[in-house]
């Protein structure tokens, strides 16, 4: 049926390496926090935060005044976590992630392929 499933789970998170290194900047609490979005987001990322740009599968989740950003693959039911900001560097991130879909696209595919998830 297509449907990939990882530990019972609907969607597949994967990051960009960009995405790692701001994750990795956080403090602590706020990894935490992201961490925990991380079960919702397997198992209703397509119904979670806002989309962004139009971009139905370009959406958005806020928590303490920054933002993450992630891309939702329907057919392949996978999800890239592409980017964290504030406030400030909102437009920025988000007109960085539009100009990189085609490229995030290719990732996500060679990656479910290389793991063996499609």
């Amino acid at each position: 049926n297509g449907l990939v499933e990882s530990d019972g789970m609907t969607f597949v998170l994967i990051a960009t390496f960009y995405y790692t290194e701001l994750f990795a900047k956080l403090e602590y609490a706020e990894q935490q926090r992201i961490e925990k979005f991380y079960l919702q987001l397997t198992l209703q990322g397509d119904k979670v935060g806002y989309p962004l740009a139009g971009l139905p599968f370009f959406r958005e989740k806020k928590f303490n005044g920054k933002r993450l950003y992630y891309l939702v693959y329907l057919e392949w039911n996978a999800i890239l976590l592409a980017g964290i900001s504030d406030k400030k560097k909102q437009q920025t991130m988000i007109t960085q992630i539009k100009s990189q879909l085609d490229e995030n696209r290719i990732f996500v595919l060679h990656y479910l392929q290389q793991n063996h998830l499609i």
